[in-house]
């Protein structure tokens, strides 16, 4: 398993003998990360260039390999030792390299272990508070809302992976909710909040099912993802579940994940513009309350 890496005497103890190592290396059947570092052939390659710097994967590199939502990463993230020393290149084995050359990639030292462990990556709770270094706020949100909803941490993870940070980043804990489907929702829900909106996520409508989130109880907002709405029958299914919203009284505005994730101010303007507009044409306004039916919502993870 890549999880963990083996040294020579490990494979000495499975009975490899030393001329049995180097043709293994040769033929692929094991990778040779750096001295003393092997792994097994299926081994990501993120994997193998961290273990090659001589650290482990951590942060948005970690979990882009685990599909936690990742808003944008180019860079591959290891965690050191705060007195690591023979730093090489994630690309060649053959150069020790100084800090400032490792072009490409991101170190860090936060809670890094120095126990001469096995495993080649850090632990989801240190990549998800590494995370939150690396990415703007509201990103960082969306990583922890994916890998909770996944089931890949618990709830009481979160107060871990604050407590692993500086102080200041407190004020981020209240916003996460796990019951968010997709990064995109996150990223939605959150410039809905910063407008001054009661949101509800992952509600339930009898005859429609789920939807994304409702907006003060008259706007249901929809975040598309090409892969689950790319053919006509799904459009179809989508704009019949839309009429029967409209049909209890709820408007529909439906998002593309692009626009949310590479036109955000685009998509906060219209939000803007709907709930400005709403405030100022509602009934509420004069005194009036709008009559609303009873909705369920998923509970969070």
């Amino acid at each position: 398993m890549w999880s963990t890496h083996q040294t020579r005497a490990d494979l000495f103890s499975a009975g490899f003998s030393g001329r049995q190592i180097t043709a293994a290396v040769r033929a692929g059947a094991i990778v040779r990360a750096r001295r003393d570092r092997y792994l097994p052939p299926d081994a990501p390659d993120e994997v193998v260039r961290a273990v090659r710097v001589g650290g482990r994967l951590t942060c948005l590199s970690l979990l882009k390999l685990h599909e936690v939502f990742v808003l944008a990463n180019s860079k591959l993230h290891v965690q050191v030792a705060p007195r690591m020393s023979r730093m090489r290149s994630p690309h060649d084995r053959s150069h020790r390299l100084d800090l400032t050359k490792l072009h490409g990639t991101r170190l860090h030292w936060l809670t890094a272990r120095e126990d001469g462990g096995a495993a080649t990556c850090a632990s989801l709770v240190e990549a998800l508070a590494h995370g939150v270094l690396c990415q703007a706020p509201r990103a960082a949100i969306a990583s922890i809302d994916s890998a909770l909803n996944k089931g890949l941490v618990g709830m009481e993870d979160i107060a871990t992976i604050f407590a692993m940070l500086p102080a200041k980043y407190g004020v981020l804990q209240p916003l996460i909710d796990g019951r968010a489907q997709s990064g995109p929702e996150t990223l939605v829900r959150l410039m809905l909040l910063a407008l001054g909106c009661a949101v509800d996520l992952q509600v339930e409508f009898d005859g429609v099912g789920f939807v994304d989130i409702v907006v003060d109880d008259w706007l249901v907002v929809e975040c598309d993802s090409r892969q689950h709405h790319s053919d006509w029958e799904q459009r179809v299914k989508d704009y019949t579940r839309d009429l029967r919203l409209a049909q209890r009284g709820y408007a529909v505005l439906r998002l593309t994940a692009k626009d949310i994730m590479e036109r955000p101010e685009e998509v906060l303007s219209a939000l803007r513009g709907l709930v400005s507009a709403r405030d100022r044409h509602s009934p509420r306004s004069r005194g009036a309350a709008a009559p609303r039916r009873k909705i369920r919502s998923r509970s969070r993870s």
